[in-house]
């Protein structure tokens, strides 16, 4: 009891202790929860715990007890596996976890028993489908063997990607891709490694796993496959494939598919679900699939509907045509009597919409507006979400049912200690007949005086800013900034019209709906006019280059992975079908695509540019910015180009804004770059 006390005193000591604005080195520190599974007897959830950029960036799982009896970490890594162990799933039993990990050579499925004891993988080794050395006009020259026997191929080791235990566990559907064979490593390592682009005869392949036989069957689905669902009663399987080789370029390419656990080399095609579907499920019955598809309104591709297709009459229906808001990320989940849930996106909030055989859903209520993942069991014995806000640190929620009071659970630390956030002003303005979202965020100082504002646009441009936890921008408010993100036309939360309006008009009436916002903080806010700066990433980054060439207002502008020159990086991005929808083939509206470029806009240029670029962005390459440099360099703008080594599109971008992730010191040092670079527009002192 004594010690108790003196622990009770520590805290107390410790909790008076002022709160204050995350450090550049404090953003390094954080950690991420995810993936979370409630175990079959509901009593325990299974996470995903992120270890912070300091620490590596790897992944491990850990449990927590839903009757508050903490949380520990279950699962641990070889210094050699750079990214630990993640995909956890529950056995149906709940006696045993599945989790993938590297350890060797090779990315395994492994089995953790829950009673004690060691992780051990499934030894699971494939006959190779594709052997590129064995073709006839493979580089080397095929040479035939000596004996026919030598040229048999063996089973080689697969790399899973993912996986999914049936309701009975008894069987266990693997994705991976075809191994490389001893002759392809040969290839490789006599550097005859030339890639003919789209037309790699290699594939993800679906298998089936009998967990007590440890055999593995090819399911008789093409390539590419990139999930699956099982029915509650383990009977069947929905497959989700994509055509191969850059198909999806040329438009939607994605196909449903149904297989029979008990002849999965034989498939059907379900021809009535469209080639944009993107994530399926079952209903409790098995008559039903309900998938996510896109929409039916005119809306860029993404922007998804939710639809039910009863397989004996290939009857189709969709549930959310014309609903004011737009469907979050997440499978849906089917309940007893027909309902489903799925996270919707509403304005600046997420939350869950329950449709059942009501035309409007009936939002579910949480203790926070963003809700980031929310699962059950197959039994539906209780429900998981993590969810966070502005102002509120990310939280794992339990509830034993659907309508229940979600209660909070001991997770791991996820944040250094005394940490201040803030809670934003939710805003909106009006612009050219549209209502604009926005979420304000104020530093202490503004109770004082005037302050300098950030104004952050979002990625996409069909993306959003939600209320949820940003511990980036606490970080700006700690140097007495003010931070505005807004989501002009284009984005989601407010449905398809809304998502659809700035169809061939990208850096028009967006660009203007943005500048109406600046003016309504300037006229009911405590802003300084005269120091302002603008900043954003992907979509947002080539927002910055429209700023740069439409006005002279900010003092800097920040730009994170632009698109500069629509007609260059149409050419060269990974997947254009996204774009086209906005302006079309270049080539045939190239006035189009020149106006919607922020180069076109770069004789205007006046104002000090910072551009930070991933070297190995494949969504956004390296010469859209390394275009706006030259161009501004030669106009004779301040200019400003840092590039990083390794990191991709949302890598980098995610670095920036504390995400975890294994490069050390990415996202520290354009943090410090984006610091100074306001402060010397701003003519801040240094302490």
């Amino acid at each position: 009891m004594g010690s108790s006390l003196l622990l009770s005193s520590a805290s107390s000591v410790a909790q008076e202790k002022p709160a204050a604005f995350p450090t550049n080195e404090q953003m390094r520190h954080l950690r991420a929860i995810g993936d979370p599974k409630l175990s079959p007897d509901g009593r325990e959830v299974l996470v995903r715990i992120t270890d912070a950029t300091a620490d590596g960036g790897k992944t491990h799982l850990w449990l927590v007890d839903v009757e508050g009896g903490g949380s520990r970490q279950i699962t641990y890594s070889p210094d050699s596996d750079k990214r630990g162990e993640r995909n956890g799933e529950w056995m149906p039993d709940g006696k045993s976890i599945l989790f993938v990990a590297k350890r060797g050579e090779h990315t395994q499925l492994f089995r953790l028993p829950m009673n004690g004891g060691e992780a051990k993988p499934f030894d699971l080794k494939v006959t190779p489908v594709i052997d590129e050395s064995k073709r006839p006009d493979a580089v080397p020259p095929v040479t035939k063997p000596a004996k026919p026997e030598d040229d048999k191929a063996e089973p080689i080791a697969i790399d899973v990607a993912a996986f999914l235990a049936s309701p009975d566990g008894k069987t266990i559907a693997i994705l991976a891709n075809d191994p490389q064979t001893p002759g392809e490593k040969k290839q490789k390592d006599a550097k005859a490694d030339a890639d003919w682009v789209d037309h790699d005869p290699h594939g993800s392949r679906m298998y089936l796993l009998d967990v007590a036989s440890s055999k593995l069957t090819p399911v008789g689905v093409a390539p590419d496959v990139r999930g699956a669902t099982w029915s509650h009663d383990s009977a069947k399987l929905a497959v989700l494939a994509d055509a191969p080789n850059g198909a999806s370029e040329l438009g939607p390419a994605n196909s449903a598919w149904l297989v029979q656990a008990s002849d999965p080399a034989h498939a059907d095609k379900l021809t009535e679900i469209p080639a944009t579907v993107e994530a399926m499920t079952w209903s409790q019955d098995g008559g039903t699939l309900v998938y996510t598809a896109q929409a039916k309104q005119d809306a860029p591709p993404g922007v998804a509907d939710l639809y039910t297709d009863t397989l004996a009459s290939k009857a189709t229906h969709n549930l959310t045509d014309g609903l004011a808001a737009s469907l979050g990320h997440g499978e849906p989940i089917t309940l007893e009597g027909g309902g489903i849930v799925v996270p919707v996106e509403k304005g600046t909030d997420t939350v869950l919409a329950r449709y059942g055989s009501a035309a409007t859903p009936e939002w579910i209520k949480l203790p926070v507006p963003v809700v980031a993942a929310a699962v059950t069991n197959e039994k539906r014995t209780g429900w998981v979400f993590v969810g966070s806000g502005g102002g509120h640190p990310t939280t794992l929620y339990y509830s034993a049912t659907l309508h229940g009071t979600p209660k909070a659970l001991p997770i791991p630390t996820l944040a250094p200690d005394g940490l201040k956030t803030v809670t934003p002003k939710r805003l909106q303005w009006t612009n050219e007949k549209m209502t604009i979202d926005g979420l304000l965020f104020l530093p202490p100082q503004a109770a004082s005086g005037k302050v300098p504002l950030i104004v952050e646009v979002h990625g996409g441009p069909t993306g959003a800013y939600v209320d949820s936890y940003a511990p980036w921008v606490d970080f700006l408010l700690g140097h007495g900034w003010a931070v505005l993100r807004t989501n002009p036309r284009g984005s989601t939360g407010r449905g398809a019209t809304f998502a659809a309006a700035n169809k061939n008009d990208l850096g028009g009436a967006d660009y203007r709906d943005v500048m109406a916002g600046v003016d309504f903080v300037l006229k009911t806010e405590p802003i300084d006019a005269d120091r302002m700066a603008l900043m954003g990433y992907s979509y947002g980054g080539e927002m910055a280059g429209f700023v740069e060439g439409k006005t002279t207002r900010f003092k800097a502008i920040v730009s994170g992975a632009p698109v500069i020159d629509q007609n260059s990086e149409y050419g060269t991005e990974r997947g254009s079908w996204y774009d086209r929808w906005f302006y079309g083939l270049p080539w045939e509206h190239q006035a189009d695509a020149w106006r919607q470029s922020p180069l076109s806009g770069i004789a205007h240029a006046k104002t000090p540019f910072m551009m930070l670029q991933g070297e190995s962005d494949s969504t956004d390459p390296l010469g859209q910015s390394q275009e706006m440099y030259r161009a501004l360099r030669q106009m004779g703008v301040p200019v400003d180009l840092v590039t990083y080594p390794r990191d991709d599109h949302g890598p980098l971008g995610g670095a920036i804004y504390g995400t975890p992730t294994p490069e050390p010191w990415h996202g520290f040092d354009a943090r410090q770059r984006i610091v100074n670079f306001f402060d010397k527009a701003f003519g801040t002192p240094k302490p």
